[in-house]
């Protein structure tokens, strides 16, 4: 497959082929007995480096077209679902209740942190930069409305937002950007805090213990069921994989023409999400991959299942890196300001509340991830904790879907009266 593009790897065979070679690299050092690599690996995680890589490949080195790449596309409709239903073949439903109500109260703060902090943004902007609101113009809380629909729900809340408040198509596309850049480097902070999580739980004074007993059971349960697969093993765990993203996208397709009917009914009533086919994609494969936990499909977890679903989570990563232009923060440094003040509240809010609560950084960093990222990206930064917790931020952001129009309407209202 050809891209027209000034990128110098026009092939997406070769790009995907960088892509693995980059992300094998990755691992390889990061798996060596060195010193150096070690000492390297504790500033620079290697997840952070899986998804910077890939956008220092699109900018400034100018290897790739990442935002022309169908890739991404490949990885969201199809390793997204699979590494979904690969995670959740042996999830435990009772551990993950067991963590107890302050997975919600973090994620509920994140919704919070997000609906405040895109008035707060607009208020020290007109203060501090008024020229940035001067060229702006009057629209400029409309445009922000579609990034708190993105940053609590996804796509399909953002694209509410911009026909409910008539958003022009230039200020969209410069919303789009201030809410990629400004959510992806907030993800990048995220990937390397959960390299230093003993320290900021610490900080936050945390109770761990549930999360620790929900890590050991399922490393245990992993461990009593591991064999060395053959290849029969490996194509009944690929058959039971796709087979169940096949009949995520096929009951997709059935459910999608029923809501498009009633698309106008359900915007009305602030229910965009359920218009969105990737929606209904995440929410059946997640179902789906849960239902199969309680089979004997459970055991091939023994076979690689979460290790197959992890290499799909990095593929993911890589993609979305690519798509990261960086060239774009210093293009659009005016109401980057504003993204970044926005971006600062949230944060502050989350770990005030995780202070007082005493939440682990896991509850934080999933919860603000399942608001900010949504579902393509709260299970990598659940799985960077622990591959057996990435469900749990599935899970989240199916709920951020939810409630994503809504909390974005009250922020925008807020917006418009300053």
């Amino acid at each position: 497959m050809i891209l027209q593009s000034t990128a110098l790897i026009q092939n997406e065979a070769v790009v995907l082929g960088l892509l693995l070679s980059a992300l094998a690299l990755i691992f390889y050092t990061s798996g060596l007995d060195s010193p150096f690599w070690k000492r390297f690996y504790t500033f620079f995680p290697a997840l952070l480096l899986c998804y910077f890589i890939p956008a220092i490949f699109n900018w400034p080195l100018g290897l790739i077209d990442g935002s022309g790449s169908k890739l991404y596309g490949v990885a969201k409709d199809y390793f997204l679902p699979a590494s979904l239903v690969l995670l959740c073949l042996s999830i435990d439903l009772k551990g993950i209740m067991n963590l107890g109500p302050k997975a919600i109260i973090m994620f509920l703060a994140a919704t919070l942190g997000v609906v405040i902090g895109g008035p707060v943004a607009l208020l020290s902007t007109k203060f501090l930069f008024p020229d940035v609101i001067h060229a702006a113009g009057d629209d400029l809380w409309k445009g922000m409305s579609t990034i708190a629909g993105s940053w609590i729900g996804g796509g399909a809340n953002q694209a509410a937002m911009k026909e409910i408040y008539h958003v022009p198509e230039g200020l969209f596309g410069t919303m789009l950007i201030v809410d990629v850049v400004v959510a992806n480097i907030w993800m990048a902070i995220l990937l390397y805090g959960a390299g230093q999580t003993n320290k900021i739980d610490r900080w936050l004074k945390a109770d761990v213990s549930s999360i620790e007993i929900l890590k050991k059971k399922s490393n245990e349960f992993r461990t009593g069921i591991q064999k060395n697969p053959g290849t029969t093993d490996l194509m009944v765990l690929m058959a039971v994989t796709f087979g169940t993203v096949g009949l995520s996208h096929f009951l997709t397709d059935l459910i999608m023409p029923i809501m498009t009917r009633y698309e106008s009914d359900l915007i009305a009533w602030k229910l965009s999400a359920l218009v969105s086919s990737f929606f209904w994609l995440v929410v059946i494969a997640t179902t789906l991959g849960v239902l199969l936990s309680f089979t004997p499909a459970r055991k091939l977890e023994g076979v690689g299942a979460s290790k197959w679903g992890s290499v799909f989570i990095y593929l993911l990563v890589a993609t979305i890196g690519m798509q990261m232009n960086l060239k774009e923060v210093f293009e659009n440094l005016g109401l980057f300001t504003i993204g970044l003040i926005w971006m600062a509240v949230h944060v502050s809010v989350i770990l005030i509340v995780a202070r007082i609560i005493r939440a682990p950084f896991f509850f934080v960093a999933v919860g603000s991830q399942a608001n900010i990222g949504g579902a393509a990206s709260a299970p990598i930064v659940a799985s960077a904790f622990d591959v057996s917790l990435a469900p749990v931020g599935v899970l989240l952001a199916v709920l951020g879907y939810a409630l994503g129009t809504y909390g974005a309407l009250v922020c925008a209202q807020m917006m418009s009266l300053i």
